[in-house]
């Protein structure tokens, strides 16, 4: 199950990439309005957006069909019940993007909605990544707590960052599917000013950068509070610590986005953007999965059971 876990982890990954590929190159027409087939053609015809928009297809296909022979063997074989969760999760989020995705191909779909196709991956590979880490010695260290202690208010800390950098993450999709991005020329500054116009595309792509920022600042906040409460070995001090390297990269590779808009490096920068973010997402929700365990006695109890 181990290595069928991390097939779908690492498959869950790549459609993230590639989906944001997809959207990057525009060729989220590349088949036309026709699903599954592309342009009524099983092979689709030779072209840049349909090759994008098809391998997309098929890597979501054979990843759908890893994660389904996982699910059932987690389920035939696996006595834990927090694999069964997360199994369940991924394969519900996967169906749902798939759907989305469908959806959008044959109707026109608001970029509202297009901007939870992404967010529904990332859940998906959120979901993955914990059923792997359940096969490692992380999994035991998820629900042990590895003797750490952790006050009330800093647990729902964690849980509060982590759906807060759902919002930003959807931001961000917004902003790639509102093609906005432009709206704020240059970085640090928005169009050469700290508080720019906020109107149309300037309005979308500012308040997703103050987004980030308002997340980075609340990453620094918790683990300064972890910190204190947690030793430097444990999986919760070390979780929120590379939480506060990833979205400082993460921002810095907005900035590199944002700088590069208008050459032929903005499509690799791109796709960083979206890898660092996907990294830091399922290194949160590590941290939220722990942090429930790390209550005193009544945690521990909490967690023996989840491994029954």
């Amino acid at each position: 199950m181990k290595a069928w876990s991390l097939a779908s982890m690492l498959g869950m990954f790549l459609i993230l990439v590639m989906g944001a590929l997809v959207t990057k190159t525009e060729s989220g027409r590349g088949c036309g309005d026709d699903w599954p087939l592309c342009n009524g053609k099983f092979i689709p015809a030779y072209t840049i957006e349909s090759l994008i928009e098809y391998s997309h297809r098929f890597v979501v296909g054979v990843v759908g069909l890893i994660l389904l022979v996982t699910t059932i063997l987690v389920f035939l074989y696996s006595r834990r019940r927090d694999a069964k969760w997360y199994v369940g999760g991924a394969m519900f989020f996967t169906v749902l993007q798939a759907i989305l995705g469908a959806m959008a191909v044959v109707w026109p779909q608001s970029s509202a909605v297009l901007a939870l196709h992404f967010g529904f991956s990332l859940m998906s590979f959120a979901f993955t990544l914990l059923l792997y880490l359940v096969f490692t010695k992380y999994g035991d260290a998820m629900y042990n707590g590895d003797g750490t202690r952790l006050t009330r208010g800093v647990r729902f800390s964690v849980w509060a960052v982590l759906v807060y950098s759902y919002v930003v993450v959807y931001l961000g999709a917004f902003v790639r599917h509102t093609e906005a991005m432009g709206g704020c020329i240059g970085w640090p500054l928005c169009n050469g000013q700290v508080i720019p116009e906020l109107s149309g595309p300037t309005a979308i792509a500012f308040i997703h950068r103050v987004g980030a920022a308002v997340l980075g600042l609340a990453l620094i906040a918790l683990f300064l509070f972890i910190r204190g409460q947690a030793g430097r070995d444990s999986g919760m001090y070390q979780s929120v610590q590379l939480s506060v390297v990833l979205v400082v990269l993460q921002i810095l590779s907005g900035g590199f986005v944002t700088l590069s808009i208008g050459y032929d490096i903005y499509l690799l920068a791109s796709l960083l953007h979206a890898v660092l973010i996907s990294c830091l997402f399922g290194v949160l929700c590590y941290a939220a999965i722990a942090s429930l365990h790390t209550a005193g006695s009544h945690g521990q109890a909490y967690g023996a059971r989840r491994l029954r």
